[in-house]
């Protein structure tokens, strides 16, 4: 089993869950979280002031899958979540060791 993370822009969410859903997997973890990388911050004006905002705001998608899945997830996720752009996202690949289900005590590809 593999842990995917993925970080991307917010308006790409549903392309991505779109994808994955397509591919028989159904499910995953959302977090709104902030970040920057080769993108950089930008500058905002409040009350006349101008301030370098720092943190872009992004979404962070983590699913648990099969190891057989793995490149084609990944191919998915990465046609749905790109724009060409700096800023696109990463994709992190980790493994997995096991997995439990809490309510039935299933684990490993069962508990997914």
């Amino acid at each position: 089993m593999k842990k995917i993370e993925v970080i991307t822009r917010n308006y790409k969410l549903d392309d991505v869950k779109e994808a994955l859903t397509g591919l028989g997997i159904k499910g995953m973890t959302v977090s709104e979280v902030k970040g920057f990388g080769r993108q950089g911050g930008h500058k905002e004006v409040y009350r006349g002031a101008e301030y370098q905002v720092d943190f872009v705001p992004k979404v962070k998608i983590d699913i648990v899958i099969d190891d057989e899945l793995v490149s084609d997830a990944v191919e998915a996720i990465a046609a749905a979540a790109r724009t060409g752009q700096v800023g696109d996202g990463k994709i992190f690949i980790s493994p997995i060791d096991d997995v439990v289900r809490i309510r039935t005590g299933e684990s490993g590809s069962e508990a997914i």
